[in-house]
């Protein structure tokens, strides 16, 4: 299955794994499962908004970051941005913030809430140089949106 079709099931997959379901929580924590396991990456997970810094959510992968100040690093700039970020090697990101040495690739994505202010971001991270691409971009903003509509409304 190529990766446009990986990306069409897993959005169908988030849609109705959240649908319906009242606990943010739990659909951010499956939603992070669901996407971690199909696509193997080396960190997957969410930082929500909260006293204005982003905070540590629901993941999946090693240990991470309790907080990022908005601008800090790859999560915080595209908080700052409001725009996703793709890194293909996150050493020549400046100011990269450093949760695991193993990370070589990031991409992050803002999520909205109804009134389109940026309430946290979808961050994920690969072992690998250049893992991510438009392509990624493309289909992690959609899931971000069904995200935003069923999650944090």
């Amino acid at each position: 299955m190529d990766k446009n079709e990986t990306y069409r099931m897993l959005v169908k997959q988030v849609e109705s794994l959240i649908e319906g379901e009242n606990n943010p929580v739990g659909q951010l924590a499956n939603t992070a499962a669901l996407l971690h396991d199909t696509m193997d990456w080396w960190w997957t997970g969410f930082y929500l908004i909260l006293n204005g810094e982003l905070r540590l959510g629901p993941f999946q992968g090693p240990v991470a970051c309790y907080s990022i100040k908005r601008g800090r690093g790859v999560c915080g700039t595209a908080w700052d941005q409001d725009r996703t970020i793709v890194v293909p090697d996150v050493e020549l990101f400046e100011g990269h913030i450093a949760c695991s040495s193993l990370s070589r690739s990031e991409i992050v994505v803002p999520l909205h809430d109804s009134q389109g202010n940026v309430v946290g971001v979808l961050d994920i991270d690969s072992k690998e140089l250049a893992t991510f691409d438009e392509v990624d971009a493309q289909w992690l903003e959609e899931i971000a949106r069904v995200i935003s509509r069923h999650v944090l409304d």
